[in-house]
């Protein structure tokens, strides 16, 4: 066998078929010829396909495998739960939970709600009324005071025992009711400011009308001079800061009465939601077992029922006595008071018309006039009388009731005591002044008959009357509205636990079929 020389080389291809040209020129010098092509040539290289570029190593440290999210806590018992509510034992514990839940619901806001109506109703009973009628009973004391001091002037040097002894009880009265008020007031109230200026007042007014009574008692002239004063306090200072706490009282009690009266519509919408699904639980629990009742969703039912029936029944009675106290007590009452204060303010200014002789003087449609005077005539217009003012408006909220017979006495002396001012006026524009003097006080000291200090007793005396009956009936008609919501508010609660209670054993008593 021979091998081709060194170097030589080569078969660039596989050898062709015998006597093809390629073959001839592929063969070498030293051949044999006869030996076939594959004992002369050399073993053929597998061919090796193309490879493509190798990627750049990576840059950095390798990166971990992404993995899945963590799911939280709140997703995966979202998850159990709702995978629960898919079984029937899974939706009648929810079924459960919502019904306990919502009678509780309801049990707690009508206990809420009730619980500041039956506040706001005793409000109205025990402290907003009686604060208004002390800041009314102020401002009547002040006003009496001041027309009773005026009286004991007009009397002379040494004025009646009488006269002095009520212009004493009602300066003793109004001192006992603005130490009530300031108690009750508080500190940052506007009523608080108004009995702070009242307390600092007081004090001055007594101290002129005790200079007026001395400078009177020697015959000084200047003792009307100090009365004058002391009325100018009381007219443009005291009796206006009494009127500010009178008014500051009566919101208070109008606030109280906004409080007690609204429905509490948020509870009885809860109620109603919880009675329908109560019945929709039963109805469900019906079709399903055909079962007519379930002990305990049926107790449930009648515990939201009696506290449903309760908090619309007990309310609309609470509201009706509160409504019927509004309009035949507070309504009444306020009207009496304003009528009394005008009486009040009238008898005053007539009383100062005879102290000052003209000495104050005021323009009217050009023409001048006594101030006082002037100021009577304002207030009597305003007291009125049967058809119209305060006394009429008095007689019509009282008609056909007991305190229509005080107004009718107190609207007849007020006519009387109109006719007697005239005939005071015309005797003191006629140049006697002691016969005016007569007329408005009394001979003797203010105890003869037929003058008009007698008319403004019996006026008074009969205004007092209905203001004590208006009382009473506001009493009693409060006393109602507030009585209906006795027990309301704690028994709602202890019906809603129950009811809960009722709620989950029903249910429960499903449940316990299926272990």
């Amino acid at each position: 066998m021979t091998y081709p020389p060194n170097g030589s080389a080569a078969p660039s291809g596989p050898p062709g078929p015998p006597g093809s040209p390629g073959r001839a020129a592929g063969q070498t010098a030293g051949q044999v010829p006869g030996l076939s092509a594959p004992a002369l040539s050399a073993p053929a290289m597998p061919a090796v396909p193309p490879q493509a570029p190798s990627a750049p190593p990576p840059q950095g440290p390798p990166r971990p495998a992404a993995s899945a999210p963590r799911r939280t806590a709140w997703a995966e018992g979202t998850d159990r739960l709702r995978a629960a509510a898919t079984t029937e034992p899974g939706r009648l514990r929810v079924i459960g939970a919502f019904l306990a839940l919502l009678v509780v619901a309801f049990g707690a806001v009508t206990t809420w709600q009730m619980t500041e109506r039956s506040a706001a109703a005793d409000d109205v009973l025990h402290r907003s009324q009686p604060l208004s009628a002390d800041a009314a009973a102020i401002y009547r004391s002040l006003a009496d005071a001041n027309t009773a001091a005026s009286s004991g002037f007009l009397a002379g040097g040494q004025e009646p025992a009488a006269v002095r002894e009520r212009y004493e009880r009602d300066i003793e009265r109004a001192s006992q009711k603005l130490a009530t008020a300031a108690a009750a007031a508080g500190s940052d109230s506007s009523s608080a400011a108004a009995v702070r200026k009242l307390n600092k007042l007081l004090p001055q007014y007594t101290g002129l009308i005790e200079r007026a009574r001395a400078n009177n008692r020697q015959g000084l002239p200047l003792g009307g001079a100090y009365l004058r004063y002391a009325n100018d306090r009381m007219q443009t200072q005291m009796l206006p800061a009494a009127e500010k706490l009178y008014k500051a009282e009566n919101a208070r009690l109008t606030s109280d009465y906004g409080s007690a009266k609204p429905y509490p519509w948020f509870a009885i919408t809860l109620g109603v939601l919880a009675l329908a699904a109560l019945a929709w639980a039963q109805r469900r629990n019906y079709r399903r077992t055909n079962r007519v009742f379930n002990h305990g969703l049926l107790a449930a039912t009648a515990a939201a029922t009696v506290v449903l029936l309760w908090l619309v029944v007990g309310h609309t009675f609470a509201r009706s006595g509160l409504n019927d106290s509004y309009d035949h007590g507070v309504r009444s009452l306020n009207v009496l008071n304003d009528a009394r204060i005008s009486s009040l303010k009238a008898r005053g200014d007539e009383n100062l018309t005879l102290v000052s002789r003209g000495a104050e003087t005021t323009e009217v449609a050009g023409e001048t006039k006594d101030k006082f005077d002037v100021s009577y005539r304002a207030q009597m217009k305003r007291l009125g009388d049967g058809d119209s003012g305060l006394l009429g408006e008095a007689a019509e909220l009282a008609k056909d009731t007991p305190g229509a017979s005080p107004v009718r006495t107190a609207v007849k002396n007020v006519g009387v005591w109109k006719d007697r001012h005239k005939e005071a006026r015309s005797r003191d524009d006629s140049g006697d002044y002691r016969g005016a003097l007569d007329k408005v006080i009394g001979a003797k000291g203010g105890q003869g008959a037929k003058a008009t200090g007698e008319c403004f007793d019996n006026v008074d005396a009969a205004l007092d009357r209905a203001l004590a009956y208006e009382q009473r009936e506001f009493k009693q008609a409060a006393e109602d509205g507030r009585g209906a919501m006795t027990g309301l508010p704690a028994g709602a609660a202890v019906l809603a636990v129950l009811g809960a209670a009722g709620a989950v054993l029903g249910i429960g008593r499903r449940l316990s079929e299926y272990r």
